[in-house]
């Protein structure tokens, strides 16, 4: 189990099974707003498949190939935040993360992403994070940016998205680029295993 307290209304935390209706319900009630984004929305028609995915995530985290946790406000889930494609050779992963429409523009995201990254470099110990996105998406452009990481590249019609061939921005951090936010705020981490 992994928990990171970003302050006194916001946690990120390892899903738990029990997770499952929750998070569905946040995934539910953002669908048209991810699905532009995310692909996986499509998939996620019912409870069953978000079930699915926390098992698939439980299992993941146990063998050390990602980590997803929810983000939750005042014991709410209202979104999601991991790490896959979990290089141990490299110490390298790919970040990804998702807000529900009502909560996006309030600099959760961008906060979650500060403690998150700090945990990967501190106390997981990679060396680099990436965050994928497609040109268009603006709003993670500008997530990427503010966190210090620098475009490396674009990888083209690389992603199918809504039935449409898309370039694949890459925007990477190293972790002797990064400065943590834990010099300047506590952060917590609980990690249970």
């Amino acid at each position: 189990m992994v928990s990171i307290l970003i302050d006194n209304d916001i946690l990120l935390r390892s899903y738990e099974l029990e997770d499952a209706n929750n998070l569905f319900n946040a995934v539910n009630g953002s669908r048209q707003h991810l699905r532009h984004w995310l692909n996986w929305v499509d998939n996620t028609t019912k409870p069953d498949h978000t079930l699915q995915f926390l098992q698939q995530a439980v299992q993941q985290q146990h063998s050390q190939e990602g980590l997803a946790l929810g983000i939750f406000y005042k014991r709410q889930i209202i979104g999601g935040i991991g790490m896959h494609h979990w290089d141990h050779t490299i110490k390298k992963a790919q970040l990804g993360y998702w807000i529900s429409k009502e909560y996006e523009g309030k600099g959760i995201i961008h906060e979650c992403l500060l403690r998150f990254i700090d945990f990967l470099f501190q106390k997981v110990g990679l060396n680099k994070v990436e965050i994928h996105f497609i040109p268009e998406n603006t709003r993670s452009a500008k997530v990427a940016e503010r966190i210090g990481c620098k475009i490396e590249g674009i990888i083209r019609q690389s992603c199918l998205q809504n039935g449409k061939l898309e370039d694949i921005i890459i925007a990477g951090l190293l972790k002797n680029e990064w400065k943590s936010p834990a010099l300047q705020k506590p952060v917590t981490w609980d990690l249970f295993n």
